[in-house]
């Protein structure tokens, strides 16, 4: 029980840093009215889906407010998102940690997408329109350099576990997301700010962030919270053994929430930009 307490108390004080950058910015109303419209939006779609058909859009919009209103705004829309929908969908010790993972999800969307590629896709879908031009949208020398890092980081881990197994079983477990944070943190940082606005990109982006950061942190709040369950114990071994029987959830999620991106994502972001310039809302 004190693991689920102290656990709670840590998690939710990590939220309190990121709405206080927000609050410093000091926002116009017109801002604070598209965040709690967006956010109202990114609930009623996860529940609609919820209760239809099991799509994870919820997580898609998240990350696309990151992208178009920038790190602080993905990550209190994250936030707040994922506390409403607990309301519907069951709250809980959970929660926190949740916020503070789709929070996550949005910050490093804004951290890593290039914002002037974003701003400029009102003129780029005006200009084809009018047939005038039409922009090199991939730029897979940029695409690819995440990617390889994530790869890089996974194989090094596989090679760990061949080397030093330990008490796993499975490759298929917590060095995935070892190795996966890994990489994935060090594209964000060598690309950041760099990634462009375009399918690809949005939808890998999407699922590799979903699995690695939003599964990584909730297998470790799963094991937290039932160890306020008598007779769960949280230890090594029961970590190891979330993170294996996770992963396929995890994936699935991953997936649905990239389907969504690819979807609806360069549109979503599209219509941000048009109602940000209309009512001279700049997040950055």
């Amino acid at each position: 029980m004190s693991y689920m307490i102290i656990s709670l108390i840590i998690v939710t004080l990590a939220i309190v840093p990121f709405f206080r950058m927000y609050e410093n910015r000091k926002p116009k109303a017109r801002e604070v009215v598209l965040i709690a419209m967006y956010t109202a939006i990114t609930v009623a779609a996860q529940i609609v889906f919820h209760v239809t058909v099991p799509i994870q859009a919820g997580t898609a919009l998240v990350i696309i407010a990151g992208i178009s209103m920038g790190p602080e705004v993905g990550f209190l829309i994250g936030a707040l998102a994922r506390l409403v929908m607990n309301f519907y969908l069951g709250q809980g010790p959970w929660t926190p940690w949740q916020m503070f993972s789709y929070g996550l999800l949005g910050f490093l969307a804004g951290m890593a997408f290039n914002k002037a590629v974003a701003e400029n896709k009102f003129e780029t879908k005006e200009k084809e329109l009018m047939g005038i031009e039409k922009e090199k949208e991939r730029d897979f020398s940029v695409i690819l350099g995440p990617v390889l890092f994530i790869v890089f980081g996974v194989v090094l881990a596989y090679i760990t576990f061949v080397l030093f197994p330990g008490k796993d079983e499975t490759f298929w477990g917590w060095r995935v997301y070892a190795g996966g944070f890994l990489g994935l943190v060090l594209g964000v940082i060598f690309q950041r700010k760099r990634l462009p606005i375009d399918n690809i990109t949005l939808t890998l982006f999407t699922f590799f962030v979903t699995v690695i950061i939003y599964g990584g942190i909730m297998n470790i709040a799963a094991v937290l919270t039932a160890s306020g369950v008598p007779g769960t114990e949280f230890n090594l071994d029961t970590l190891r053994i979330w993170y294996v029987s996770g992963l396929p959830y995890d994936l699935y999620h991953a997936l649905t929430a990239s389907l969504t991106m690819l979807i609806i994502g360069q549109s979503m972001i599209t219509k941000l930009e048009r109602i940000k310039i209309k009512y001279g809302i700049y997040s950055r």
